[in-house]
């Protein structure tokens, strides 16, 4: 018995077609709204492959996808500890790296400012830094 390799290319054309797809990129929003409501990170859409490819991410704050992002290895270990524990303040920044604190009010603040952390309270011993979204 002979087998005949056989390729098919599959347009937008040929799936909308075939009732699984109602028409390109219809689905789209609905898997953001899906996404968002189970707590998860948007997606990346990358070009690749002569097209392109979503990625998924359970948690886009792991430590490599930190480092990506240039933050510095003291913002890197306030996000996992923000994580673990909840919040963190100025002071508690301080005592852990053992830096000043313009030190320390920079470095959260260029976490918030990466759209990371988010600043609770008004001042002073108030102000805690959490996990934007959370």
């Amino acid at each position: 018995m002979s087998y005949r390799k056989m390729t098919y290319r599959w347009s937008a054309t040929n799936v909308i077609g075939t009732g699984y797809v109602e028409k390109p990129g219809s689905g789209t929003l609905r898997i953001l709204a899906a996404l968002e409501k189970a707590g998860l990170p948007r997606p990346e859409f990358k070009e690749a492959f002569a097209g392109f490819q979503v990625v998924y991410y359970r948690d886009l704050l792991t430590e490599e996808r930190l480092g990506e992002l240039g933050l510095n290895e003291r913002q890197v270990r306030a996000v996992l500890y923000v994580k673990e524990r909840g919040s963190i303040t100025n002071r508690e920044y301080r005592e852990m790296f053992g830096v000043s604190k313009e030190t320390a009010k920079r470095d959260l603040k260029g976490l918030v400012d990466a759209g990371i952390f988010e600043k609770t309270g008004k001042t002073g011993r108030s102000v805690r830094y959490i996990i934007k979204g959370s």
